[in-house]
């Protein structure tokens, strides 16, 4: 992949590559494929090409989605729960259908209290149903973070909000990355989830961060966060 972005090959032999992966159990490796292919799909949102790359990270995360499924097995390790995790979470990004389907599902039920999500799997259910949701899903997430009692789950949620998609939607989380319902410390998770939510979310968190700087830099002075900030 460093080579591709060097210009030294074409991304296609790197993808050919990646194809080669999709039986692989190992964790590690995965996620070093979920990290570059997020790198990719970053690049590609800017071209024709951008829809094509989520047909292509369908076609190689939904076999090992299929095998690990959505509870766990008996004897499974550490590394298994992580997994499903990223894997869910990327499908559930990409638009696979079946999915999106069971995401919601298990959103609703875990709203309703029927059957509480485990913490593992919170995280790419709330990416999955943020992604191709609307007002009332926001709107769910931000009473959901108002009711958590553990700050986890507030961070848990801050993170992922930025997923959301629709213009009008995105200004709204950033209105509530600055409010008091959220840690300062915990301002810049918002924000970063925005720009690294949509090429829509890129822009305007961008321009957020510029037409709010006075009070950001003021908030954290010359600490980390402000060199976070910058970096997201």
């Amino acid at each position: 992949l460093s080579q591709a972005r060097a210009g030294i090959i074409s991304t296609v032999e790197v993808l050919k590559v990646m194809e080669a992966f999709v039986n692989e159990p190992n964790y590690t490796v995965w996620s070093d494929l979920s990290c570059n292919l997020g790198i990719l799909s970053t690049l590609l949102s800017h071209t024709d090409f951008y829809d094509e790359i989520q047909v292509f990270v369908k076609d190689v995360f939904s076999p090992i989605g299929e095998r690990l499924g959505w509870d766990p097995k008996p004897g499974e390790g550490h590394l298994d729960a992580l997994l499903r995790g990223l894997v869910l979470g990327k499908l559930g990004k990409a638009g696979h259908k079946a999915t999106l389907e069971e995401a919601r599902r298990r959103f609703k039920d875990h709203v309703e209290g029927k059957h509480i999500l485990s913490a593992d799997l919170r995280s790419p259910v709330y990416v999955t149903i943020l992604k191709h949701g609307d007002s009332t899903t926001l709107d769910t997430m931000l009473k959901l973070h108002k009711q958590a009692d553990m700050q986890e789950e507030k961070n848990r949620i801050e993170r992922v909000l930025g997923a959301i998609s629709q213009p009008e939607l995105i200004q709204k989380v950033l209105t509530f990355a600055l409010s008091e319902e959220v840690r300062p410390q915990d301002t810049v998770s918002v924000i970063g989830g925005v720009a690294g939510g949509s090429k829509q979310g890129r822009k305007a968190a961008w321009k957020f961060v510029r037409d709010n700087w006075e009070e950001l830099y003021n908030r954290y002075q010359g600490g980390f966060l402000i060199s976070r900030l910058i970096k997201v």
